[in-house]
């Protein structure tokens, strides 16, 4: 694609972005960099529409990476309720005693300081930085991915994890914005591209009608070649591991709430496994999701 088109479709992507992004209430103005940290962990392996309503809870309760350290990690965990990988409680909880530690209580606008803190790789950083403090960085998530490789490889699906070659085409749509004249901002950019590929440009049922970009999309006017790559995998919930994981967690979870410990009896025949229910157990206590004591287990 010429530098001219990705000038244009980066421009299009914009100017549908404007038009029909959703009102999401870390996007709004005035929003602090914490209140887009949580937003971006909380929507790690999360569809937005799960995420608002305890993003809002977050927010009301811990407002500053402060708020959220000087409370223990437990209760980030209880906070995190069903939004899944609940590790990510965890890690914020890190990321924000690191910030009130090493950075004065605040998000650092760093791209170095960002990619440091826990539970933050390339991506998260990135995000951050361009959405937090309208830094000019390649931000790839899956939806961003999926826009660019079909756009510009007539492909269907991108690898199954971002490579090296694609942060440097990422970083190449960039530096074809800079130095000419009402380039598209890159925060702009980022944001619009993701959000196309959420509403528009998705992985199951992409309304090629509907995309501003269909007259630039070479995966369209290829004929919409299918996958032919490898597998694509497809996550299993029921009966696995992080089913019975997060059972589990929600037992501990339930009785913390009254103050109370489960004892661990009672607590592995929350789930028909015993095998599986002892491992899974074993392995919420290795991660410092739940801590065994004299009474039984509790956050």
């Amino acid at each position: 694609m010429t530098a001219p088109d990705r000038l244009e479709v980066m421009h299009r992507t914009c100017a549908w972005y404007r038009e029909h992004a959703r009102d999401l209430p870390w996007r709004r103005p005035g929003t602090s960099p914490w209140a887009v940290v949580v937003s971006e962990i909380m929507a790690q392996q999360t569809p937005v529409s799960r995420v608002v309503d305890p993003w809002r809870a977050w927010m009301h309760r811990w407002p500053t990476p402060a708020a959220l350290a000087a409370d223990p990690p437990g209760a980030a965990v209880a906070a995190w309720g069903r939004l899944g990988y609940p590790r990510r409680a965890l890690r914020l909880h890190e990321a924000a005693r690191e910030m009130v530690e090493r950075h004065g209580g605040e998000v650092p606008g760093d791209l170095a300081a960002l990619e440091a803190l826990p539970g933050f790789g390339r991506y998260t950083a990135a995000a951050v930085f361009s959405f937090a403090f309208g830094g000019s960085t390649p931000v790839l998530d899956t939806n961003i991915r999926r826009v660019l490789t079909r756009v510009e490889d007539a492909r269907q699906f991108p690898p199954a994890s971002a490579t090296a070659a694609e942060w440097r085409r990422a970083q190449a749509w960039l530096d074809t914005a800079a130095g000419v004249p009402d380039p598209p901002p890159a925060a702009l950019w980022a944001v619009a591209s993701m959000e196309l590929g959420a509403l528009v440009c998705t992985a199951r049922t992409p309304a090629c009608g509907l995309c501003p970009l269909r007259d630039r999309c070479a995966w369209l006017a290829a004929g919409r070649p299918a996958h032919d790559g490898p597998p694509r995998r497809t996550q299993a919930w029921h009966g696995t591991d992080r089913q019975c994981r997060g059972v589990l967690l929600d037992l501990v979870r339930t009785a913390d709430a009254g103050g109370l410990a489960v004892d661990v009896t009672r607590l592995l025949v929350g789930w028909p496994e015993p095998d599986q229910a002892r491992r899974c157990l074993d392995g919420l206590l290795a991660d410092g999701l739940v801590h065994q004591g004299p009474d039984g287990v509790h956050l």
